[in-house]
């Protein structure tokens, strides 16, 4: 048989049936508004940063924080904790300059300066004041009652004091106390002489312009368009409240069970044989006593229907959601690490560690960096060295430079120093970055270490026999990298 070929006819448009368009449209769940998530997220706005952070929200966040700092323990314990964690000591200079002989002589009259002006404390005041009031501000001022040829100082200021007048609220230029130019950039602060919440404020309180060179304003800017700042523990204010409260309730539970309060009643029924007693009268009670009871009454000791076991636990609970705002872990906050062994330790450490170690980069930038300039403007002026330090003082232009911070030290400081050991002989490491990592400068260490040697030598001294002697007893370290 020989197969032929279909031959195809042309079909007819009216027989083709119509295919419906199915048009595919993603939903997310979180964008449909039911009757059960109405009220949850009946407070979700679109305000622009600054609108968020208005006035009135910023003042009443400012007081809810101040006020838990000052009367929960585990709020000023936990804001004490970061300022001195990212803060210690304070910041040291190293200039990185051709000039040898020039750069120990800034970093010596640097920190004589420093420890003049009380720099380390007031740097830890300003990290506290960004953890509870959201921002800080301080103004390069003129100090002549220092002990230094250089008079620059640094007044702290609260936030409270930077804000507006009246007449300059709807200005476009003006978000609350910040002058603005055309680009957004801050060109002045409007500065009240006096504390708004002080004794001898008065309105209409008297403003003071200043320059924003002059000003040094830091805050953690979570928003595009933001200018100024709200307190970083606003996540956790109404946790440290459920935590008093719950600290509260534990306690009247205990004293409940601790006191001789009871309920009187009778079994007898209705205008049954029992005496006479005035209802919801109170008894007063003492303490190891026998008592007797009205005719057909019976006396039941009020029980404490709480779950008092499941304190500590509950504490923890909310301790860790509220340090968890601030990249801390747990037993930083609570002060306590009874839980924890070696490795998990170290892992909850590392995100703590690295938010400090990115901390303490944005107040050298915003902070250390404005300040230095200042500082170096005047001690060029004061030394008659003006051509030598390429700034003005006001302008970013620094010479090569670097700060170095506390280092953080190892849970397990023999481990440390073999692993530090092996890095070096791999040359997958460097003295200067090693050094860096305990807060040191590696020169200073160095010239430091010859000249020990030196005198090693000049008195016939071996390394054992300069070694310092060993304490018995317990060390304790803090958890490290």
């Amino acid at each position: 048989m020989i197969a032929t070929a279909t031959e195809k006819k042309p079909v007819s448009l009216s027989r083709l049936r119509a295919v419906p368009v199915r048009r595919v449209r993603s939903r997310f769940d979180s964008a449909v508004t039911t009757h059960d998530n109405r009220r949850h997220w009946a407070n979700a706005d679109a305000l622009s940063a600054d609108a968020a952070a208005s006035v009135e929200v910023r003042r009443t966040l400012r007081n809810r924080a101040r006020y838990e700092v000052a009367n929960n323990s585990y709020a000023r314990g936990i804001v004490l904790t970061l300022a001195n964690d990212t803060i210690g000591t304070g910041p040291r200079l190293q200039m990185l300059a051709a000039d040898e002989r020039t750069n120990r002589e800034i970093e010596r009259e640097f920190d004589r300066w420093a420890q003049e002006v009380h720099l380390a404390e007031k740097l830890r005041t300003m990290r506290m004041a960004r953890a509870q009031d959201g921002e800080a501000f301080a103004v390069l001022v003129n100090n002549p009652v220092l002990d230094h040829p250089v008079k620059l100082d640094l007044r702290i200021i609260e936030a409270d004091q930077v804000t507006s007048p009246m007449r300059l609220l709807l200005d476009d230029h003006e978000v609350d106390g910040i002058r603005l130019d055309s680009g957004g950039n801050p060109v002045a602060y409007r500065v009240l002489k006096d504390h708004p919440g002080g004794n001898v404020w008065q309105f209409p309180s008297k403003f003071t312009t200043i320059p924003a060179s002059h000003v040094v304003h830091v805050f953690r800017q979570d928003r595009p368009g933001q200018h100024r700042g709200i307190p970083e523990i606003t996540p956790a204010l109404h946790l440290f409240a459920q935590l008093r409260r719950f600290t509260l309730a534990v306690l009247g539970a205990a004293e409940a069970a601790a006191d001789f309060a009871g309920i009187l009643y009778t079994d007898a029924p209705a205008n049954g044989e029992a005496d006479a007693v005035e209802p919801m009268d109170l008894i007063e009670l003492e303490r190891n006593m026998l008592l007797t009871m009205p005719g057909g009454w019976k006396m039941s000791q009020v029980e404490p229907m709480q779950p008092a076991t499941t304190y500590a636990e509950f504490k923890k609970e909310i301790l860790n959601e509220i340090a968890r705002c601030l990249n801390m872990p747990f037993n930083v906050a609570a002060g306590n690490s009874s839980g924890y062994n070696y490795a998990s330790g170290r892992l909850d450490h590392q995100t703590y560690f690295k938010s400090i170690r990115v901390d303490q980069a944005f107040m050298a930038r915003k902070a250390l960096d404005r300040v230095l300039a200042a500082w170096l403007w005047e001690y060029a002026v004061e030394a008659g060295v003006i051509d030598a330090i390429p700034t003005d003082g006001f302008t970013r232009i620094l010479p090569p430079h670097q700060w170095f911070w506390d280092g953080m030290e190892h849970v397990d400081p023999a481990k440390e120093a073999k692993a530090q050991e092996t890095r070096l002989k791999n040359h997958t490491t460097t003295l200067a970055h090693e050094y860096a990592r305990q807060g040191k400068d590696w020169e200073s260490e160095l010239r430091q270490r010859a000249r020990e040697k030196a005198l090693m030598r000049e008195l016939g001294l071996n390394g054992d026999e300069a070694a310092p002697p060993v304490t018995a007893g317990r060390e304790t370290h803090a958890l490290s990298q």
